[in-house]
């Protein structure tokens, strides 16, 4: 009988991780919901990117990137975004943290496979790809913001504003058109999306 793997065993605990800790919700969000929607977003960007900006961006790989962009957190947890940044060297330990864990998943799969998941885990953070998938990834927060504020959570009315901040700093096309274009939905109730 062959060993026995847990990555995505691992993976599938996705959903006990919890956004947003130390913020009240009314909704609470784990990872792998935020994972999927961060997905469908980065695939959107690049298809935008691809149509409207005239780029050639593999939207497929970014959409995977994005599935899997937090899945180190199924070892580390989600470490609230102000704790994250608030210091160079937090900042630093989380990175590094984030780095042993990514080598803790890849370790849970056969020899084989790991040099594919390598490049999904470990993939170019500066890049372009990496840039649409922070850009989604950021957007998915602003959305979470609207969502709370809409349900009458001020909680969230500074996170809201910080992270539109950031992503208007990235200055990329593809994001100013999705929030021209797709961004009002989200502020609309059920009955007036239709």
């Amino acid at each position: 009988m062959g060993t026995i793997h847990n990555f995505f065993a691992f993976l599938s605990r996705m959903k006990h991780i919890t956004r947003w800790g130390l913020m009240r919700n009314t909704n609470v969000e784990n990872i792998q919901e935020h994972s999927l929607q961060v997905a469908m977003i980065a695939h959107g960007l690049a298809v935008i990117s691809n149509i409207f900006f005239g780029n050639n961006i593999d939207a497929n790989r970014i959409a995977v990137l994005a599935i899997y962009h937090d899945s180190n957190e199924t070892l580390t947890g989600d470490m609230p975004t102000p704790i994250k940044y608030s210091n160079p060297s937090i900042q630093k330990a989380y990175k590094d943290l984030e780095e042993v864990s990514k080598e803790k998943l890849l370790s849970m799969l056969p020899d084989e496979m790991a040099p594919t998941y390598r490049d999904i885990l470990f993939y170019d953070e500066s890049s372009y790809e990496g840039k649409i998938v922070k850009a989604a990834d950021r957007i998915c927060a602003y959305v979470k913001c609207i969502e709370e504020e809409k349900a009458g959570n001020l909680e969230f009315k500074k996170a809201a504003e910080a992270t539109l901040k950031k992503i208007l700093e990235m200055q990329m096309p593809e994001v100013e058109y999705f929030f021209k274009y797709f961004i009002p939905g989200f502020k609309l109730t059920l009955d007036e999306l239709n």
